[in-house]
């Protein structure tokens, strides 16, 4: 197996599935040419995000990092006509670009934008009573993964989904030895999320155009 044949099949199902559309081209366009990383979700994930939220009939969704606001559009789309997606960026320069795209997609009066460190406007949210949320979407700095994941459970209802990114590090999470502030912080998470009564999970290896890697899935109690 190679990353050229994973990518090949990755646009295989795009087209098949419908996983990409001009609109989004155009905002991951736009990314790169604002210099952001290019670490967005791809096309398929995107759409399982969408379908997952749907599945389980969303109305109040949580992200944890917008980037350019890909997977926002993707979880935004899911959304009722009443429904909020809050999402949390750090960057201002990547808020403003994920503005645009939000604009774009003609999804921006579903979005409330926070661009704020997470660990600053997730106890804010709480605040205010702005949950409790159906869906949770992580996929920020993860050496907060397992703060992150404590509040995505505080904030969400039970029976709530959460979908935590970027949990197999191309397969360092299994190296016990590793020295990686970001493989031990979801080694830290994956130890809890075993020991924690209030949930239950699983956690999934994906290939394809983003290479090696993998989610976990959780459901509040």
């Amino acid at each position: 197996m190679t990353q050229e044949l994973w990518t090949n099949v990755d646009r295989y199902l795009d087209d098949a599935l419908s996983a990409s559309d001009d609109m989004l081209a155009a905002v991951q366009q736009e990314s790169a040419a604002a210099g952001l990383p290019q670490i967005s979700v791809s096309p398929a994930q995107g759409k399982l995000l969408f379908v997952l939220a749907k599945a389980i009939g969303a109305r109040r969704i949580l992200e944890l990092g917008t980037l350019a606001g890909y997977s926002g559009i993707w979880l935004a789309r899911a959304l009722p006509a009443d429904g909020r997606l809050v999402t949390i960026e750090v960057d201002r320069a990547h808020a403003d670009v994920a503005r645009r795209s939000f604009g774009r997609a003609r999804v921006s009066h579903l979005v409330d934008l926070r661009v704020q460190p997470a660990l600053d406007v997730l106890p804010q949210l709480a605040a205010e009573g702005a949950g409790p949320f159906d869906f949770v979407f992580i996929d920020a700095d993860k050496v907060n993964y397992p703060e992150y994941l404590e509040w995505g459970i505080r904030l969400s209802r039970p029976g709530a989904l959460l979908i935590i990114d970027n949990v197999v590090r191309d397969g360092e999470v299994a190296n016990d030895a590793s020295t990686d502030a970001s493989v031990l912080a979801v080694r830290r998470m994956m130890s809890s999320i075993e020991q924690d009564g209030r949930i239950v999970a699983t956690a999934i290896q994906t290939v394809g155009v983003k290479g090696y890697d993998g989610f976990a899935a959780v459901v509040v109690n």
